[in-house]
């Protein structure tokens, strides 16, 4: 890699970062995981005996209740994280026994809120594609797609045949990706309160409890310098980006993946997983940086693209994928099968766009965050 993020090995880069930061780190990520988690329970959330009190508090609640996951889902992340970096320094039976729960924890958290963004994503997708104008004030995904009738569709876009041909399937095919991401995300919902609520969750939590005041060291660890595992995972995300099958993958139009996509085959496009990939490695680089340089450094502008651009890569995938898995439905109307088409097409083009920012910022040389 050209340019570096972070010289996290460079000894002239700053005062050394030892054991003992990446024990103050963890302590402060196991106190923020244990203050959503009482948070969450306070405005109605998950409580002991596994059963749910949504019925407690309003909207306000709600959304408290939303942001109280969404720090559960951050710290844990941090945790897992900063565990698999630096995981000579740790206990290895207590490092390698919480690692795989509090992915578990946070793979689950993650699924509900995923699967509403990947509906109004779609939905919007479908009202662009369509000329159709989303109407004012009306939640995309809440009551259905928000695809208004002929007349309105005329007055916003002149009509076209290929248009035309789009909006005929547009309602229908919006309508059949509502009924199935809602339907997703309502058992993505209750899988969650139900993994809150259970045994395996409540083990977890008091790991982190005990993590909050005492970290398992090995006895070298707390003078141990820790920039040379944390330039190893920098590395790792370098020769992943080398890695990067850009001949094939990142080409302006990719027929090969939209071939794949509308196949009989449900599997994810293999060309996406390498880019999934090396967003992961960003996210531990980025972890890696936090324990060494302290949460309070500003973070490189280009890292901070480099990872927007790799989200907007992930949602993309993911949505085409729900566009193609909704065009196998069977016995459903041509028109809303090549509607669902021209929108997985539309999302794979947003997949090529994501990949080609990445390269942009990844190419560009380090500027430092204000």
């Amino acid at each position: 890699m050209a340019q570096r993020h972070h010289d996290l090995t460079d000894p002239t880069a700053g005062p050394v970062s030892t054991g003992d930061a990446l024990a103050g780190y963890l302590r402060g990520q196991a106190t923020e995981f244990l203050r959503a988690l009482r948070l969450h329970r306070e405005t109605g959330g998950a409580v002991p005996n596994g059963s749910s009190s949504a019925s407690t508090g309003g909207p306000a609640s709600a959304e408290v209740r939303v942001d109280a996951v969404r720090a559960l889902r951050r710290s844990a992340r941090r945790i897992s994280g900063s565990l698999h970096t630096f995981r000579p320094l740790l206990e290895p039976e207590w490092s390698e026994g919480i690692r795989p729960e509090l992915a578990w924890l946070s793979g689950t958290l993650a699924l509900e809120h995923a699967y509403g963004a990947r509906l109004e994503r779609l939905l919007l997708a479908l009202n662009r594609l369509s000329g159709a104008a989303p109407v004012p004030g009306q939640p995309v995904g809440a009551a259905g797609p928000a695809l208004p009738g002929p007349a309105d569709r005329a007055a916003v876009h002149p009509a076209t045949p290929d248009r035309g041909n789009l909006t005929v399937g547009a309602a229908k095919a919006g309508a059949l990706l509502d009924r199935q991401l809602t339907l997703a995300r309502t058992r993505a919902h209750s899988t969650a309160l139900q993994a809150l609520g259970s045994s395996r969750f409540h083990a977890v939590a008091d790991k982190v409890a005990v993590l909050a005041s005492e970290v398992p060291l090995t006895p070298t660890a707390p003078a141990t310098d820790l920039r040379p595992l944390a330039g190893a995972a920098e590395e790792r995300l370098a020769d992943a980006v080398t890695a990067l099958p850009l001949v094939t993958a990142g080409s302006p139009y990719n027929a090969e993946a939209l071939i794949h996509g509308l196949s009989p085959d449900p599997a994810p496009h293999p060309q996406d997983a390498p880019w999934h990939q090396v967003r992961l490695l960003l996210r531990l680089h980025r972890y890696a940086g936090e324990v060494v340089h302290g949460r309070s450094t500003p973070q490189d502008v280009r890292l901070l693209a480099a990872g927007e651009a790799l989200d907007r890569h992930r949602d993309a995938s993911e949505a085409s994928s729900a566009a193609a898995q909704a065009a196998r439905t069977p016995r459903i109307a041509p028109a809303t099968a090549y509607a669902l088409g021209v929108l997985h097409a539309d999302q794979r083009h947003e997949v090529e766009a994501a990949r080609y920012a990445f390269q942009r910022s990844w190419q560009k040389q380090t500027i430092g965050a204000p």
